[in-house]
């Protein structure tokens, strides 16, 4: 063994070696394992796959073979890897739910989309598919170049002539080093008229291709939801495609639904969902499923998931949705090699690439038909040559000491060429019947049309890229289906109120700030002067202090007397039952130790012309425009505050509003918000009401002239004035009585505009009153009110609200009459109301 020398040792820095070895590395896996050529849609083991059964002549009129002597076959002659990658590709090329247009006609147990494995290649047969055909299809007329295999003993295609759009139709998938591709399969009818528009137009724009080219087909079928994703991969090669399954509702009696899986998004295993599906409902993350089967056949598939009665089967297959691969993302990148280089492509430039590689492969068959052509109208060109000079030519071959010999003096004397001299020599006597030479004749004729017409395809890219639309045409015809995968145009994004079923709720707070929502319908509806149910269990020492009705899907924008805004969805709220105390509203939001919750406003939408109007105790102002709360961020300032003011309520206008507020001594003031300038967040406001001696701002609410004014006191007196009674005045005037205050009656603490609304009222020990607010008495604005709720001798008022009719939901409970005494009492107090 040769020992080294210093001249054999050579110096490297390790990391430039590294760095050149991994590139190294990484190019061989990126060239020639794991990316799709973007000619023919193929990574190398799929094309040697293809081009060993072609060269085994497993055709799809042969019979078929069995599968370990296809993957010996490739194994020893193109692909030098293990036997278990070759095998799995073709199993996968020859299953109709991971390829939209099978290139392997397979004979056995191939998969199943349960997961299920093939069987060993020893049992399962394969032969090639009628498409695949289409993918070889003049690969012997030096339409491709081949290249060495690796052990340089044989050659093999570097690429194949591909008539069809196999890249666009089947997809490709594939982890390279650094980079990976996942493209989605299409139509092959929508693809080859996407072509051939490209060719007709050069300058054909996404929109318009996106009319012929919808979006991907996936083999297992399923719905696309939105058309921007699809574009946004038409025109950079990148997007994340939403894919569901498909589903119908059945009602199957006594209020119960079933929902049926037909259809599953691409690449989920059916068996995996179905056993995802029955573990959220053991872990009860998924409420109202009493049985789930599978009851797929060799029709199609069908799961069955049956409900309880009563259960909304919307939300329970949003939540399928949500929390199962009944619906996917299909993040498609479109990376192929072009040149040998990957890059990133739009769909349009994938075409291009397709029509370039069809005009070369047509080029060059054209070349070779023709090439083939003259070679043999120059051999018949000596025949006709021959035959007219027959006797002589016979003579002198007969003449000729060898065929050497005859060859060369038959080259001397006519001017044949070497091809045409061999030719004539090989030439049978039975050519030299009349019938032969008209033969001759005709079939040289023939030629020359053939070989005018190669000629004029090579001179004419028209005619060049007719023949590629015509030949698209005819795979079309040939292998063309319906679009198996649904695009709809809406475009979704499971947010959790899909999950939750919309209702109206009541939103509870204590004043030690516990907060619960519990369903509207949890509480019928009274008669004026009843004495209410438990609506709040609050802990001792706590006081129920506010309530608001609004929707589980609305958003709350809870204000705090320090002039920060917060914001959450309705059922983000914990549910507790009617007499749960709830749960510490810190626990949801991030309120400062000193910090309370004085107003919440529900929020349906987002529109332009929305402002958010705020009084404070002290009697100022302020209007801020809504967009500028429209933003993820929670605990906003929502206004500046003086030294001892506190927020006291705030409101959704339009900014072209009249507003009213009310004082805890019964004084009200009416003016046009158009006289409050809109203002920053972090502003403090202007004065809406001059105060007196310790009066301070109670409540607030927007003008209607077509309602009333409610005013409600601690003691639980309350009555209904009409608006117009309440004149128009200046912002910041001292306003004018709208309650006559005793000691019966308490001091005013919240006002309302009302219609034919329902009045919530909640005292501090958590007794909550339904009420219409048809039933407060109407009278005028110096007047003391009458009871609208009875209270225990220690308890109190301390919020009122509201339901509008328009958000109510009908209420399933029935009214309770109330007894003769109370109605006698009711009559009593409207009596002596009157006549105060």
């Amino acid at each position: 063994m040769k020992q080294l020398g210093a001249d054999d040792v050579r110096q490297v820095d390790i990391e430039d070696e590294m760095q050149s070895a991994y590139i190294d590395y990484a190019m061989s896996v990126i060239v020639g394992r794991a990316l799709p050529d973007v000619r023919d849609g193929l990574k190398p083991v799929h094309r040697r796959i293809m081009y060993a059964m072609y060269d085994l002549g497993i055709t799809p009129n042969k019979p078929h073979k069995k599968s370990a002597r296809i993957v010996g076959e490739v194994l020893g002659k193109y692909h030098p890897h293990g036997d278990t990658a070759v095998y799995d590709t073709m199993v996968r090329m020859a299953q109709d739910f991971s390829y939209r247009y099978e290139l392997v006609d397979g004979h056995g147990n191939f998969g199943s989309i349960d997961g299920d494995s093939a069987a060993a290649m020893r049992y399962t047969e394969a032969r090639m598919d009628p498409i695949t055909t289409e993918m070889l299809t003049d690969i012997k007329k030096n339409t491709v170049d081949f290249i060495d295999n690796f052990d340089g003993t044989l050659q093999e295609p570097e690429v194949l002539p591909a008539k069809v759009p196999n890249l666009l139709i089947n997809g490709s998938a594939g982890i390279a080093v650094g980079m990976s591709t996942n493209i989605p399969p299409h139509n092959l009818r929508e693809v080859i008229d996407g072509v051939i528009k490209v060719i007709d137009n050069p300058e054909l724009e996404t929109t318009e291709l996106m009319k012929t080219i919808k979006g991907p087909d996936f083999p297992t079928g399923g719905i696309i939801m939105g058309r921007k994703p699809i574009k946004s991969y038409f025109e950079t090669g990148r997007g994340k495609v939403k894919v569901r399954a498909r589903t119908e509702i059945n009602e199957i009696g006594n209020n119960k639904y079933q929902i049926i899986v037909n259809e599953l998004p691409y690449q989920v295993n059916k068996a995996k969902l179905v056993e995802k599906i029955a573990k959220l409902v053991r872990d009860d993350k998924i409420d109202g499923i009493t049985d789930l089967r599978d009851e797929s056949d060799r029709e199609g598939m069908r799961v069955v998931i049956e409900l309880r009665q009563g259960i909304n089967p919307q939300v329970v297959e949003n939540k399928l949705f949500k929390q199962t691969r009944m619906q996917t993302t299909f993040g498609v990148i479109m990376l192929a090699l072009v040149d040998g280089e990957p890059k990133v492509l739009g769909i349009k430039r994938v075409i291009e690439h397709y029509i370039n590689h069809q005009k070369e492969v047509i080029t060059r068959r054209t070349k070779h038909d023709l090439n083939k052509a003259e070679s043999r109208a120059h051999i018949l060109e000596g025949f006709k040559k021959a035959l007219s000079n027959i006797d002589r030519v016979v003579e002198l071959i007969k003449g000729a000491e060898d065929t050497s010999a005859a060859r060369e003096e038959l080259i001397a004397e006519f001017g044949f060429s070497k091809k045409q001299s061999k030719s004539i020599l090989n030439m049978r006597l039975s050519r030299l019947t009349s019938l032969e030479r008209t033969k001759i004749d005709d079939e040289y004729e023939e030629l020359q049309e053939k070989i005018s017409y190669y000629k004029s395809i090579l001179a004419s890219e028209d005619k060049l890229l007719g023949i590629v639309k015509d030949e698209l045409k005819e795979i079309k015809e040939e292998y063309s289906d319906e679009r198996r995968t649904e695009i709809r145009d809406q475009n979704i994004d499971l947010e959790m109120e899909d999950l939750i079923e919309e209702e109206d709720i009541v939103v509870a707070i204590t004043k030690d700030g516990y907060i619960k929502r519990t369903s509207l319908d949890t509480y019928r509806n009274q008669h004026r002067g009843g004495k209410g149910v438990i609506a709040l269990k609050t802990k001792e020492d706590d006081l129920a202090k506010d309530i608001y009705v609004t929707s589980t899907h609305n958003y709350l924008f809870f204000f705090t007397d320090q002039g920060r805004i917060y914001r959450m969805k309705g059922y983000q709220i914990p549910e507790g039952g009617r007499q749960a105390k709830g749960i510490p509203i810190i626990n949801l939001l991030d309120l400062d130790p000193e910090e309370n919750i004085t107003s919440v406003v529900p929020i349906s939408e987002f529109k332009e012309d929305q402002y958010l109007f705020m009084t404070t105790e002290q009697g100022l102002v302020k209007k801020t425009s809504l967009e500028e709360f429209n933003t993820n961020y929670t605990g906003l300032i929502g206004l500046g505050l003086n030294e001892g003011d506190r927020l006291v309520d705030a409101k959704l206008t339009t900014g072209e509003e009249e507003v009213i507020l009310g004082t805890k001594e019964g004084l009200a003031i009416r003016f046009s918000e158009k006289e409050v300038r809109n203002m920053g967040r972090t502003a403090k406001g202007v004065k809406g009401i001059s105060l007196q001696n310790d009066d301070k701002v109670v409540g607030m609410d927007i003008v209607d002239d077509d309602k009333e004014l409610l005013v409600i006191t601690n003691k639980g007196y309350g009555k209904r004035t009409p608006l117009p009674k309440y004149r128009a005045q200046k912002r910041s005037g001292k306003g004018i009585i709208t309650l006559k205050e005793t000691e019966r009656n308490g001091k005013l603490i919240d006002i309302k505009t009302v219609k034919d609304e329902e009045v919530i009222l909640i005292s501090k020990e958590g007794i909550l009153l339904r009420t219409s607010a048809a039933e407060i008495s109407k009278t005028g604005r110096n007047t003391q009110g009458v009871t609208v709720m009875r209270l225990s001798e220690d308890d109190q008022v301390v919020s009122v609200g509201y339901i509008n009719e328009s958000d109510k939901v009908s209420n399933q409970e029935e009214e309770k009459e109330e007894s003769k005494e109370e109605q006698q009492e009711e009559q009593q107090e409207e009596q002596q109301a009157t006549e105060e």
